[in-house]
């Protein structure tokens, strides 16, 4: 009887040994795995959001996430008896309760309604179980800045299709998904008490935010202004003293959440114009002068302008010509006043290999760089000197006419330079990928550096441009109560008519303020007629505020 019982406990033994390391298995072992098994059998979810990293400026103010929009969620279980009630919701929230209903019979999921704060605040006092509001970031929304740089995304697989977001897909993409789900029985009956829950809300500390070097306060100044004055073109803002682009804006706009109406837009609103190539007119006038002084010229050479030079059957006109010309002009008096007579003269003594020369050094005719950082851009264009070039093509290169495009970010940079002693940096865009707290994953921007032109020659030019916002064609850009600015204003013939009216793009582009210059900007008027007159006072604007702010 004794054996007995000691075998009966041995076997008790090993069965509760069995079943105690079974279950630590199944709790400790396996328990996560299986956990998510039968959470995911209990719940019924859709999801509403994938997280991405954001595109931030300079100080890691966000471009992206700025918004939220309310969602109204409900639960088709909850509502099964609850005719009246779903009678008052669908009131309110002004859809077709009939329609709520067949989709509660096709699916058990939530469903999810757009809602504004007037129907949220309706439903809140409805006090009704069945439904639930939730907050939803908005990637993008009416107030959205630097549209052209950011780009946007495909809503179908939730991709980037244009600028950072395209170019940077693969860095902002995370495996996190926000879903809502409502947890059910096995007979997919809610469970009350539990109701909806979020799944897979909070901080992802793995995502990957995109640093870029724009300043979202200058970028909102450059926006606000440039829709103030209804203007078609662009503006681009450059730090002075390291190349960073600090703002780039193109208009018209578009709007990032509903791409598809301006793909055929007629005003090409998805066209980035900052870095797209124009005609460039008297804005070139920067490197004749820097041509000319490299070489040893005398700006005391003077030339006669009747209004106008005849370079073989081809008369080019001055802005003087209704006057009857400028009369004798040196060279500071023929840049204040873009004397075309004066230009044309030197363009021809020099040839255009001097300038065109000059031309590359100062990156016309070539990719700033922002290529390669997700921005895609023109190189411009300069003569080919395969071709057989004459007076005539020194005569068009001088004032910035025929075979000479350049775009704004390039305009802005040739400033830049100068404002800099003669020294180009290289210009960024990208600065780095940063994490949730700012630090640094991978550095993108460039700091390198080249001297284009001796420093003298630099004050040379600055010292003529500032006369172009004193005496010259550039007064609408003075800024004498805020320390001064110097620029070129560029009226740029297209060969273009529009009706009986010739095309003429307006530029002007200048730095400031004169004694520590900070910021250079480009001011590019698609069809604007005059630089003076039409993208001055635009850079004055844009300027002045930026004082203002301090920035």
């Amino acid at each position: 009887m004794l054996k007995k019982l000691t075998a009966i406990r041995i076997i008790v033994s090993i069965l509760i040994g069995i079943l105690t390391i079974r279950l630590f298995y199944l709790q400790i072992i396996n328990g996560s795995r299986l956990a998510k098994a039968a959470s995911s059998q209990r719940v019924s979810q859709i999801e509403i959001d994938k997280v991405r990293g954001k595109i931030l400026d300079r100080f890691g103010v966000p471009f992206t996430d700025r918004s939220t929009s309310t969602y109204c969620v409900l639960f088709p279980q909850t509502f099964k008896d609850m005719n009246q009630e779903l009678e008052e919701v669908t009131s309110i929230l002004e859809i077709d309760g009939e329609d709520i209903k067949k989709q509660f019979n096709i699916k058990n999921q939530p469903i999810l309604l757009k809602i504004n704060e007037e129907k949220k605040t309706r439903l809140k006092e409805l006090n009704i179980s069945g439904l639930s509001t939730i907050e939803v970031l908005n990637r993008y929304d009416e107030a959205s800045l630097a549209r052209h740089v950011v780009g946007y995304i495909n809503k179908i697989d939730e991709t980037g299709e244009s600028g950072i977001e395209k170019a940077y897909d693969l860095n902002l993409i995370t495996d996190k998904e926000i879903k809502v789900g409502v947890v059910t029985d096995a007979l997919f009956n809610t469970i009350k008490g539990y109701g909806y829950r979020l799944i897979g809300a909070g901080i992802d500390e793995k995502t990957t935010n995109i640093k870029t070097t724009l300043d979202y306060d200058i970028q909102k100044i450059v926006e606000s202004v440039m829709e103030n004055y209804h203007m078609t073109g662009a503006v681009v803002v450059e730090s002075i003293h390291n190349g960073d682009v600090v703002a780039m804006a193109s208009k018209p706009d578009y709007d990032q959440n509903n791409i598809a109406q301006f793909l055929e837009n007629s005003n090409s609103a998805l066209f980035n114009r900052a870095v797209a190539a124009y005609n460039l007119g008297s804005i070139f006038k920067i490197i004749d002068v820097a041509a000319f002084l490299q070489q040893g010229g005398d700006p005391s050479t003077v030339y006669y302008c009747p209004g106008y030079a005849t370079v073989g059957d081809t008369e080019f006109r001055c802005s003087s010509y209704s006057i009857g010309g400028h009369g004798y002009v040196d060279l500071e008096r023929a840049f204040a006043e873009s004397c075309n007579t004066y230009f044309i003269n030197m363009g021809i003594r020099m040839g255009t290999k001097p300038l065109t020369d000059m031309a590359k050094r100062f990156g016309l005719a070539t990719y700033t760089g922002l290529n390669m950082q997700g921005i895609n851009e023109s190189p411009g264009k300069l003569p080919d000197f395969n071709k057989n070039l004459k007076d005539g093509n020194a005569a068009n290169v001088s004032i910035g006419q025929g075979d000479v495009m350049a775009t704004p970010l390039q305009v802005a940079d040739m400033v830049a330079t100068v404002a800099n002693g003669g020294i180009k940096n290289k210009v960024n865009i990208i600065d780095s990928f940063v994490d949730l707290n700012m630090k640094k994953q991978k550095i993108i921007r460039d700091d390198s550096a080249t001297r284009v032109i001796d420093a003298k020659i630099a004050e040379s030019i600055k010292f003529m441009m500032e006369q172009v916002t004193t005496t010259g064609t550039g007064t609408r850009a003075n800024l004498s109560k805020y320390g001064g600015a110097a620029g070129k204003t560029g009226s740029a013939e297209t060969g273009q008519m529009i009706g009986e009216k010739k095309l003429t793009h307006a530029w002007f582009a200048g730095y400031f303020p004169l004694k520590s210059p900070k910021y250079a900007i480009s001011v590019f008027v698609e069809g604007g007629d005059s630089g003076g007159r039409n993208a001055a006072p635009i850079f004055a604007e844009i300027a002045q505020k930026i004082m203002e702010l301090g920035l």
